[in-house]
């Protein structure tokens, strides 16, 4: 069948709609996009039930395309940096400043500037599971995708802020592909001898660095099921090291691990606690 058969066969379906029972119509309608010709089909339906069903579909096809506009905008906003100049703009973000433990992690991503990313967004927006389905995604998209990494042992040593800066030069270092232009979330600059720019609220505002949060995000979750694994008790799995009570409680009554930072005032005081041992009771 040639693709205009093909197409006046899917167009003959949905002008049918209205002849179909309303259990097949919402099995029929369920978990795909909505397209307009299914809601002019749905129209020519005077049963009640069809009435709810159209109205249902109008919201999710106002939904849909609110949607495809946000991750339109996410790309025009890297389009306006190539305009500028920049041909291969590179966005970077880092995961994991504000935990207790485990290593900040960075990632550097070059997307194309054809091919778009249904559903990319800043990662803190996202569930996990839909980080998880973006990421392999990306990866198979980007022109170049690096991680980079910064060690608690480090974040100790030169502190959280510049850990972070450092395992974003990781990351741009890492790129199989110079890029003419980096954008980084937040403020400040790392450390290489590239053009670069900063953005607060970049991984809300550009495909690039949307995809970089995404990328560090899922890696570094990883990294703390290992850690869980290796360390249980810690709440790892579910706090991704962050300060929740579960983590709080296993941290006060086992001390700290090897992957803790000592930097921070709560590891600090466990770890005093731990050595100093419990309070003498009379």
């Amino acid at each position: 069948m040639s693709s205009s058969s093909e197409h006046g066969a899917t167009r003959g379906r949905r002008s049918r709609l209205h002849e179909l029972p309303l259990d097949e119509l919402r099995q029929r309608l369920a978990g795909r996009p909505v397209h307009a010709a299914s809601l002019r089909a749905l129209n020519l339906d005077l049963r009640a039930g069809a009435r709810l069903l159209l109205a249902e579909l109008e919201r999710r096809r106002a939904r849909e395309l609110a949607e495809r506009a946000r991750v339109r905008g996410l790309y025009r906003a890297d389009a306006r940096l190539r305009r500028a100049g920049a041909a291969r703009v590179a966005g970077v973000d880092e995961c994991g400043m504000g935990p207790l433990a485990g290593p900040v992690v960075a990632a550097a991503v070059i997307l194309p500037s054809a091919q778009q990313i249904v559903g990319l967004d800043d990662s803190k927006r996202l569930t996990a599971a839909a980080r998880t389905a973006l990421a392999p995604r990306i990866r198979e998209v980007a022109l170049a995708a690096e991680i980079g990494v910064a060690s608690c042992e480090e974040i100790d040593r030169i502190n959280i802020y510049w850990a972070g800066r450092l395992a974003m030069r990781r990351a741009i270092e890492g790129l199989p592909i110079a890029p003419d232009l980096i954008a980084l979330d937040g403020r400040g600059r790392v450390q290489v001898e590239l053009p670069q720019r900063a953005f607060v609220g970049g991984d809300g505002r550009f495909a690039s660095i949307a995809a970089a949060s995404i990328l560090a995000k899922v890696y570094r979750d990883a990294l703390m099921l290992e850690l869980d694994a290796r360390y249980p008790g810690y709440d790892f799995a579910q706090s991704c090291g962050y300060a929740t009570p579960a983590h709080l409680e296993a941290l006060q009554s086992r001390g700290p691990t090897p992957e803790h930072r000592r930097s921070f005032a709560p590891v600090l005081a466990a770890q005093r606690r731990t050595e100093v041992g419990p309070c003498p009771t009379s």
